[in-house]
């Protein structure tokens, strides 16, 4: 009996292996044999697959685990009635606030506490502002980490209770920031709008007025009106 194991060399060889006497079948048929390939990846896959979610079980918990949500309520001293909602991402490194104001609009400020930013963006207006953290900042929003494994904590706060601060931000006329550049949360908040650097400033003065403020309140009992004006250029 001639034996087809190999290609031979010779094209002699090769007719004598076929014509000669009759090719050995296949184990299996040409279209068993692609199933059972067909079989045989989707296994490795799934293999993967499991594979892939044991080694990383812990960390698809953490994502989860790391979400917590701060809602503030109660008036201020002024009487206006706060209602403020702040999600903690500490797997990400950032905290974003959404204030709601008596008229039932919503500004939103997000701190990338990992690269050093703030953006607020306004519920009245069509822009977005950036400027860097600095010191306060970090202790303001280190105060509204969660201490506890809970995922949702609330705050009822008494406007006798109430520190407010003021902080004025000047917006730098020219230095438009292009979104593209930006780190995913900004380019999500500020996408199809412009965004403008600022900076602190001592105050508008009497010649500059102040066209938009944000309250942020914190679980430390302080909540901050951050007021911008455009500086001269």
């Amino acid at each position: 009996m001639v034996g087809c194991g190999r290609p031979s060399e010779h094209s002699v060889e090769e007719v004598r292996c076929t014509e000669g006497v009759p090719a050995v079948k296949p184990w299996f048929p040409h279209k068993a044999f692609w199933v059972s390939v067909v079989v045989c990846l989707l296994v490795v896959l799934i293999a993967l697959a499991l594979t892939g979610n044991l080694g990383n079980s812990g960390m698809l918990e953490d994502p989860a685990q790391s979400i917590h949500i701060v809602r503030i309520t109660g008036p201020d001293p002024t009487g206006t009635v706060i209602n403020q909602s702040t999600v903690v991402d500490k797997e990400n490194d950032l905290v974003i606030f959404s204030v709601t104001s008596p008229s039932n609009l919503s500004s939103t400020v997000l701190f990338d506490v990992k690269h050093g930013l703030v953006c607020y963006k306004p519920a009245n207006q069509e822009s977005c502002f950036l400027r860097e953290m600095d010191q306060s900042d970090y202790q303001r929003v280190g105060s509204v980490l969660p201490e506890s494994t809970h995922q949702m904590s609330q705050f009822q706060l008494s406007g006798s209770e109430i520190h407010r601060q003021t902080e004025f931000l000047g917006v730098l006329g020219g230095h438009g920031v292009n979104v593209s550049t930006l780190e995913e949360p900004f380019q999500a908040l500020c996408r199809d709008s412009p965004v403008h650097w600022t900076r602190r400033a001592e105050g508008p003065g009497r010649q500059r007025l102040v066209y938009f403020c944000i309250d942020i309140c914190f679980p430390s009992n302080i909540c901050v009106s951050v007021c911008f004006y455009y500086l001269p250029e």
